[in-house]
């Protein structure tokens, strides 16, 4: 087995347990690929309950409430670890919440969401797998059905 060596961060935020693969989509989902902080990705280490996982650290920085929301939709099993003084100094669990406010587009072409400036309206339907309810079309969607906003 071959040990990986990935640099500890003074202050940050470390997200792990990311669904393997999915690293790069946290960062172009964060916005974060452009920031001037040090952001690391690792991809496809091995993981005791998943196999493989992808994590990313990010130097300097803290997630919003919202970016938390956006991560559980498409990595609800990672762990957020705010890092201060090279401690981890809170962690912030990750739950899809049960409304999900303008964060994400519906996935029917023809929802009024998709054609006037309307904030969207999603309730959890389902946990897993994780399936969204659409207040104005009243449709349900599977993860792969919406985007992002």
């Amino acid at each position: 087995m071959r040990a990986y060596k990935v640099y500890a961060i003074k202050d940050g935020t470390v997200i792990d347990h990311i669904p393997s693969g999915k690293g790069l989509e946290v960062i172009n989902l964060l916005g974060i690929a452009g920031d001037q902080n040090i952001i690391t990705l690792g991809m496809h280490f091995a993981s005791k309950s998943n196999k493989k996982k992808d994590v990313v650290k990010i130097e300097k920085r803290e997630l919003t409430p919202e970016e938390v929301n956006k991560l559980a939709i498409i990595a609800s099993t990672a762990t957020i670890n705010i890092i201060r003084d090279f401690k981890v100094a809170k962690k912030i669990p990750i739950t899809i919440p049960n409304q999900i406010n303008g964060i994400i587009k519906c996935g029917n072409p023809s929802c009024i969401t998709n054609h006037e400036p309307v904030v969207t309206k999603f309730s959890l339907a389902k946990k897993n797998p994780i399936k969204l309810y659409c207040f104005f079309c009243e449709r349900t969607f599977d993860l792969d059905e919406i985007t992002l906003a």
